[in-house]
């Protein structure tokens, strides 16, 4: 069966599609023979209880330089009626905007699947959700207070301080045991975020590897693992880290076995954790999740493939 897909993203014009997972999505749905669009969250609408976007037809090629080409016009599509399954693939951060686009298309629940489930998306920010598993993590707080966090510091030592709603490695900073810049730091945060943060101890480990571990439908589908470039404490490839294939440790594989079965039931069928040092699980990345491409360069897997195969498998069940 031919299927209409809409995607949600980021200008496709911007594409990295040497690692673009989301572009991995697209031309894995094109090689079935799926028919794709996409549209910017920006032009997402409800009225008369439909829920409408801007978008046109386009096809895909893993050609640098010359990778879409648009199939259509721009016009006004119904994702009800018009399109059978959408993507929801835009890159956080995860604020108003983003949460206001999600309830929009848990609208379509019954007559288009949505992927991940936007609602349950909604409810699982990434450095939330994994609160459900923190007998797996590090020493964490959660706080905006700066005795709160002044606290923690003398207990642990160095901590990194990281945004709760932050994306990519970005605005991640570390601060060493004798505490410089930790009262200035905590003030830019407060200034800049409504929202608390998240503070961790410093983990050595980072050394041995910063985990990237897919789940597709809960169940395990590969592995990376990402180390610190030069000069870095953070391993994310966007940040300049390097990536090595992987396979699961003990500790890992309980994490995974803990939490697929719950991923699954509430529609999060692409799914990207992780778990520094091979023990200690970091985050759980719902909303727009990465690393397919290089896990499947790595591993010789196909994970666009499983991934389309869980999402039919879920849209002949609707």
């Amino acid at each position: 069966m031919t299927l209409r897909i809409a995607v949600q993203m980021d200008p496709i014009e911007s594409v990295r599609i040497a690692g673009d997972s989301s572009f991995a999505l697209m031309l894995s749905a094109q090689a079935r023979g799926h028919r794709l669009w996409h549209y910017d969250v920006s032009t997402l609408a409800w009225e008369d209880d439909r829920v409408t976007a801007w978008a046109r037809e386009v096809s895909v090629q893993r050609v640098e330089g010359d990778h879409f080409r648009w199939e259509g016009e721009l016009r006004k599509i119904d994702l009800g009626s018009e399109i059978d399954v959408v993507l929801m693939r835009q890159d956080p951060p995860f604020h108003l905007g983003y949460i206001s686009a999600a309830l929009l298309l848990d609208r379509l629940k019954g007559e288009t699947l949505v992927v991940n489930d936007p609602r349950e998306v909604v409810n699982a920010p990434e450095k939330m959700l994994v609160l459900d598993y923190a007998r797996f993590m590090p020493p964490t707080l959660i706080a905006r207070s700066l005795e709160d966090i002044r606290a923690f510091h003398r207990k642990h030592g160095a901590v990194v301080v990281k945004p709760l709603h932050g994306n990519g490695g970005k605005a991640i900073f570390r601060i060493d045991a004798d505490g410089t810049n930790l009262s200035a730091l905590a003030e830019v945060f407060n200034q800049t975020w409504p929202e608390p943060h998240m503070v961790q101890p410093f983990l050595p480990e980072v050394a041995e590897g910063d985990k990237r571990i897919v789940l597709i439908d809960g169940e395990f589908a590969g592995a990376i693992n990402r180390f610190p470039g030069e000069g870095e404490f953070r391993s994310n490839l966007a940040q300049g880290g390097r990536a090595e294939a992987a396979d699961l440790t003990a500790r890992e594989e309980e994490i995974c076995a803990a939490m697929g079965p719950e991923l699954k039931r509430r529609g999060f069928v692409f799914v990207g954790i992780d778990v520094i040092g091979g023990k200690w699980l970091t985050e759980i990345n719902v909303t727009s999740p990465t690393g397919i491409v290089a896990i499947d360069a790595f591993n010789g897997t196909d994970s666009g493939a499983r991934i389309w195969d869980a999402i039919e498998a879920r849209h002949a069940a609707l």
